[in-house]
């Protein structure tokens, strides 16, 4: 009986002890791989892809997107120790990222546009103006239907616009959000000759289906929405390649980088680009 049961606690010592090996082996990173999570809007362009081979070449570092798509899925990403590096808009869930001990050194290194989409006919008269407060005070003035999207960067954007402009956005003219998905947003404008704030690279992709909507105010400065870089926290997740990703961050604010921003997109977005920089060179 002694035997057995001797039998039995080594066979346990064992099989925890390979347990812990596994666990010890799946936490391991290579030191040469930095694991990220980006913004849907980096990747769906192809600027992630071209400022990732150019780091690569420079560095000998891999860089594997773990998860691309919008905010709350990286943010989740991060939370669960999944990716080393995290770039997208800033906003509440970047800084409580930092506030919870989760990501550090977060730093603005570019910025994307948004901008106004209209219906053909252009009730309140604003295509091809580059001011957005100047747009919405022609939009509120005409009594010009304008839908209010749910998406939270539109969101934020379009409050800085309004307060900016001295005009409360109030009366049958203003048009909550119903639209069946982000995607469907421009569709849903338009079955009510509406405007709405989108994101100016979805808008221009194809992304959201127009139906013959046409952006008409963009190539405002105030209408550009900064993204962040941070890396993952190396006290909570000691795995985690810091080194690695502080690099990348480094590159992503070096001259090299910043100048790309400038130039990327800028033959089939013409005339400007589709990202822009925060730093001048």
């Amino acid at each position: 009986m002694k035997s057995l049961k001797l039998l039995s606690v080594l066979l346990l010592a064992v099989t925890l002890l390979g347990t812990a090996c596994n666990r010890k082996a799946e936490n391991a990173t290579d030191p040469h791989v930095i694991r990220c999570a980006v913004i849907g809007g980096m990747t769906m362009t192809g600027m992630w892809q071209q400022i990732s081979k150019m780091f690569e070449a420079e560095t000998g570092y891999q860089i594997k997107v773990v998860v691309t798509g919008p905010r709350p899925v990286l943010d989740a990403a991060m939370r669960a120790g999944k990716v080393d590096l995290l770039t997208m808009h800033s906003g509440d869930i970047t800084t409580d990222l930092v506030a919870d001990g989760y990501g550090v050194d977060m730093r603005p290194w570019a910025r994307n546009e948004l901008c106004i989409v209209g219906p053909p006919d252009d009730p309140a008269h604003i295509r091809g103006m580059t001011n957005g407060v100047a747009a919405l005070q022609k939009i509120a003035a005409a009594k010009a239907h304008f839908v209010d999207f749910a998406d939270i960067g539109s969101r934020e954007l379009v409050h800085t616009l309004w307060g900016l402009s001295g005009v409360e956005p109030k009366g049958n003219w203003v048009l909550q959000d119903q639209s069946v998905s982000r995607w469907n947003i421009l569709q849903y404008a338009r079955s009510n000759d509406a405007y709405v704030v989108v994101g100016y690279i979805p808008a221009k992709m194809g992304r959201m289906p127009a139906n013959g909507m046409e952006i008409l105010v963009k190539d405002d400065p105030i209408m550009r929405r900064p993204f962040i870089v941070m890396e993952t926290n190396p006290k909570k997740f000691p795995q985690a390649n810091y080194a690695g990703a502080k690099a990348l961050s480094d590159f992503l604010l070096s001259a090299e980088a910043q100048n790309f921003l400038l130039q990327f997109g800028t033959d089939s977005n013409s005339p400007g680009p589709l990202f822009y920089p925060v730093a001048q060179f």
